[in-house]
């Protein structure tokens, strides 16, 4: 039986066999070190001419980067290694020489390594990315699913937009126009007042024009909606939900940390509860920072929520945006309507915003003049408005990007490393 590389702790002074590639190899004569991989970690096969016979010597010279095997060989204890072991090499049984590989250990552009994509994410940084992103979702999912959410699928073909907004993918629905989803929250909203708690895990897509290091065009999403749930209640899930994350993370990524040389102390203080400061205060605040054109009514953009973030050593809440700057479904503070009951989450070290949420209108007169100041088609909107019609009660949710949470909790600089396959301006490739 195969063990894999993140299991051999538990083998050691045992022989154990590993289907594996190889990551690099040094030569110092009679000593051959493979530094192999198998996908779930990284691992030393130390070959001993002198201990092996002549056939698995040579096999081991034939070996390039890249190359597969099955490896067999003994489980030794070794401090210096990450993984706490290193292999002692019995046996080689190769499955392909690979051919050269084009990534190597010399400096390579990023366009040269995004057209290798599908190769890059072999390196130990891509893998490190990879697992924590892996262990983000997971956490993301326990979280929700330990406090009665449900997970609810929403389509990603759309006969309209969730916000109202033009930045869409159009496509054909046989006869009919439709849309790729920018977000499930409407969805969720209906399937909200069925099941109580819910939530959304999925892809979606906006077709904005923009190549900040914060951007994709195809991005996932998880977004809970919540029956019954206000405004504060909804700020108080939000930052146990983030809270749990990061310590899950640390937790259960401390080597991958480590290889990404994540400064742990920072990802420590991510506890709740978080700091909040409403959009009133962040104007005058900007003001005072030498961000003298800001005015009220203007919208916060990436060197403004960096100020602000800089302030405090957790995620912040922003809350009580302009009404004019939110989205049609936002409800108003019942004392000050020319604000809404939304906050976005402001991610320290210059993430900006990784959650957007917001209680929502329940009121369906209120709800139907929306429309009509967004000049959003009620024929379209129908099914939304019946909502507040049949049995509606306060509700709020909120959405929470994937990638930029990875980009966050890892320390790196770009999304783009943050899935698999990024979706970008100027690349649809590999």
């Amino acid at each position: 039986m195969l063990v894999t590389i993140s299991d051999l702790a538990q083998y050691v002074e045992k022989e154990v066999k590993l289907g594996a590639w190889l990551f690099n190899k040094r030569s110092s004569g009679k000593i051959q070190f493979l530094q192999l991989r198998d996908g779930t970690g990284f691992v030393q096969g130390v070959v001993v001419k002198s201990e092996v016979p002549e056939e698995v010597w040579e096999a081991s010279k034939s070996l390039t980067q890249e190359s597969s095997m099955y490896i067999t060989g003994t489980v030794r204890k070794d401090e210096r290694s990450k993984s706490g072991v290193e292999l002692t090499v019995t046996n080689v049984e190769v499955i392909q020489i690979a051919e050269e590989y084009p990534i190597t250990k010399k400096e390579h552009g990023t366009e040269f390594l995004m057209d290798h994509r599908h190769l890059w994410i072999r390196s130990k940084r891509q893998h490190a990315i990879l697992k924590i992103r892996g262990e983000i979702i997971r956490s993301m999912q326990e979280y929700l699913d330990t406090h009665n959410f449900t997970l609810v699928d929403p389509p990603i073909l759309t006969p309209t937009s969730a916000e109202g907004t033009t930045s869409l993918f159009h496509t054909k629905y046989f006869e009919e126009d439709a849309y790729l989803s920018q977000s499930g929250q409407l969805y969720m909203e209906a399937s909200a007042m069925a099941l109580g708690r819910v939530y959304s895990f999925g892809p979606t897509f906006r077709a904005e024009k923009s190549k900040t290091r914060r951007h994709l065009i195809e991005f996932w999403m998880l977004e809970p909606e919540m029956a019954f749930v206000e405004h504060e209640d909804n700020l108080r899930i939000q930052e146990e939900f983030v809270s749990h994350v990061a310590q899950s993370v640390l937790k259960n990524c401390r080597l991958e940390l480590e290889v990404l040389e994540r400064d742990i102390t920072k990802l420590e203080k991510i506890t709740a509860p978080f700091p909040r400061i409403t959009y009133d205060d962040a104007i005058k605040f900007l003001q005072e920072q030498g961000f003298e054109d800001i005015k009220w009514g203007d919208d916060f953009g990436s060197p403004h929520e960096t100020a602000i973030a800089e302030s405090f050593e957790k995620p912040v809440f922003i809350t009580h945006y302009p009404t004019e700057l939110k989205a049609f479904y936002m409800k108003p503070d019942p004392n000050r309507p020319e604000v809404v009951l939304c906050a976005d989450l402001i991610a320290p070290e210059g993430y900006g915003e990784i959650i957007g949420g917001s209680q929502r209108i329940d009121d369906p007169e209120l709800l139907a003049k929306r429309f009509e100041e967004h000049d959003l088609p009620m024929e379209a909107y129908k099914w939304y408005l019946d909502l507040r019609k049949y049995g509606s009660v306060p509700h709020s949710g909120f959405g929470i990007g994937l990638e930029r949470t990875v980009a966050w909790l890892t320390g790196i600089d770009h999304v783009r490393e943050t899935i698999p396959f990024p979706r970008l301006l100027n690349r649809l490739y590999p």
